[in-house]
């Protein structure tokens, strides 16, 4: 008897507990909201040439952003964080365009339309790739950058290695604090 009254007490907390195990570690320049995991330099490895059509109808590949700092999202339309990051990441690519940032989208939708109307109510300043259900994405990104929930965000370095990964929605000052050291980087042959 007594040992239900505990589990029934104790069960509305089980979800909360399972949260907080899931919380992945805060971003070493302590960056107030965002959760993120960056690569030291000598353990970056290669993001794959992610390429094919964007919403708009035009092409896009990953490598044609060679020596700029990519932030790699990934989203749909149906998630809520996903629609509140979209505005923060048109900013900071407005922002930091000059700089050497290129933020490129990759909508994950099933259906096209979905995410054409996500990318127009949005105003997104920057191309997304259409890969539905994540099929580039799950067969050619290593397995360790790959994340189980939306939206996340891969940071590329200017040699298109893969330097850090959001796991939660993101505002502008942290693709600012997490990019500034990645941004001061020069690419391999530049000087």
């Amino acid at each position: 008897m007594r040992r239900r009254r505990v589990s029934r007490l104790l069960a509305p907390l089980v979800p909360l507990i399972a949260l907080a195990a899931c919380t992945p570690q805060q971003d070493p320049d302590n960056s107030a909201a965002s959760p993120v995991i960056r690569v030291p330099a000598a353990e970056r490895r290669a993001a794959p040439d992610l390429n094919g059509t964007a919403l708009d109808g035009g092409r896009v590949r990953l490598s044609d952003y060679r020596g700029k700092v990519v932030v790699l999202n990934v989203w749909a339309a149906y998630c809520g964080p996903c629609r509140a990051e979209a505005p923060e990441l048109s900013q900071a690519q407005r922002h930091l365009a000059a700089k050497g940032l290129q933020v490129v989208g990759v909508d994950t939708d099933a259906d096209r339309s979905q995410g054409r109307a996500f990318a127009s109510d949005h105003h997104l300043a920057y191309p997304s790739l259409y890969d539905p259900g994540s099929r580039q994405l799950v067969h050619r990104m290593p397995r360790k950058y790959l994340a189980q929930a939306l939206p996340y965000t891969l940071f590329i370095d200017r040699n298109g290695k893969i330097a850090a990964r959001g796991l939660a929605g993101l505002t502008e000052a942290d693709v600012r604090t997490i990019t500034r050291p990645l941004l001061a980087e020069k690419a391999d042959g530049m000087r």
